[in-house]
């Protein structure tokens, strides 16, 4: 059954301010949709994932006879938690990885959500959630390399070698951002943050497990958002 229409936007759509509204001619036809961003989402995990959640969710729109979602920006991001303020143009926010869907394809344990704090079902406090969190998918990927079969494995390393030409210098970025203690690039040794070739090829060595960490969170969120984006269709 067709859920939705496969256009699901990052932002608002709008006219530039340089021409006319008889400039342009919509093919579009007359329709409907729903602004909300996945964080908003009902969930167990203190904040909305890309899982069962947001496929319920449009089934709701469906029902409703909407055809379109605003998802708004997808990116991580940084200080405020503000989706218009992410890290990359180009990666997803590991914060609204699925833990059910990871618990399913075996990367997670209920034993590793046994700390889990209470959070609120009425609004996401990120300043609980992000740590907890990032704990989570850090066992996700320690498990990766102990339970995946070479269908997993490859299916990383074929999305490892698509998206290269951004997830390389993201996936370093953020590693050295985490050995800095999360400190903003600029005051990182000056040498790192002007990219000396030879320092990028010392940090580059020193964090390779971290960096791989980062581009299998990043496996998993496009893994999860193409599988959702499939569902919409």
């Amino acid at each position: 059954m067709d859920k939705m229409t496969s256009y699901i936007f990052y932002d608002v759509i709008v006219f530039c301010k340089s021409l006319s509204r008889e400039d342009y001619h919509m093919s579009f036809e007359r329709s409907a949709g729903v602004v909300l961003h996945p964080t908003s989402l009902p969930g167990k995990y203190g904040i909305g994932e890309l899982g069962k959640e947001a496929k319920q969710w449009i089934d709701v729109l469906e029902a409703a006879g909407q055809t379109l979602w605003q998802v708004m920006p997808l990116g991580p991001t940084g200080y405020g938690d503000s989706p218009y303020q992410s890290f990359s143009a180009f990666a997803g926010n590991p914060y609204l990885i699925s833990i059910d869907s990871l618990i399913e394809q075996e990367f997670l344990r209920l034993s590793d959500l046994e700390d889990m704090p209470v959070f609120s079902a009425s609004q996401v406090d990120f300043g609980a959630v992000i740590p907890w969190k990032l704990k989570v998918l850090s066992a996700a990927y320690e498990r990766f390399g102990v339970v995946a079969d070479g269908s997993s494995f490859g299916s990383f390393d074929a999305f490892c070698q698509r998206e290269a030409y951004w997830l390389d210098d993201y996936a370093l970025f953020m590693a050295c951002k985490e050995a800095n203690g999360g400190k903003q690039w600029t005051v990182w040794d000056v040498d790192l943050r002007t990219r000396n070739p030879e320092t990028l090829t010392e940090w580059q060595n020193r964090l390779e497990e971290p960096i791989l960490k980062q581009k299998f969170w990043q496996w998993l969120f496009y893994s999860q958002w193409q599988d959702l984006h499939d569902y919409a269709a």
